[in-house]
């Protein structure tokens, strides 16, 4: 067992809604996107609101400026050879402005919140204007 699996907690219930997110997703023709953060007394990690975002600008417009977050992002789109693709990555979301304490608390914990949510990629991200990339970073054709 890793020292981060001791440290930071999953409730069941989050569990789970990880599981039906990644498996409910995977069909879905628009981007769905779940924010998580961690509890700073209890280091649970568990989904910050009951919303899946389904554009990436109404995404931006709810992130804090100074806190960090884990979004979970299932984005359908058609790749440069014309195939259909979903990937389903991490967004490390993680504001410059944000302090020491947090940057800490949520580094240590990335690799655990991606092997528990399944994904297969993390991406890092400083501002809520970076989430413009995020199409072009996975891959997305014109």
């Amino acid at each position: 067992m890793s020292s981060e699996s001791r440290l930071y907690t999953f409730s069941s219930e989050t569990k789970e809604q990880l599981r039906k997110f990644r498996l409910g997703t995977s069909r879905n023709q628009n981007p769905q996107a779940v924010v998580y953060q961690i509890n700073k007394e209890t280091l649970e990690i568990a989904q910050a609101d009951d919303e899946v975002y389904s554009d990436l600008e109404t995404l931006a417009d709810e992130l804090p400026d100074h806190s960090p977050r884990f979004v979970l992002l299932s984005y359908p789109m058609t790749l440069a050879s014309g195939r259909q693709s979903v990937p389903y990555v991490l967004l490390y979301y993680l504001p410059v402005t944000c302090n020491a304490e947090l940057r800490m608390l949520y580094a240590g914990s990335k690799e655990l919140m991606r092997t528990t949510a399944e994904t297969s990629k993390v991406l890092e991200i400083e501002s809520a204007d970076d989430l413009e990339d995020i199409p072009s970073r996975l891959g997305a054709g014109g």
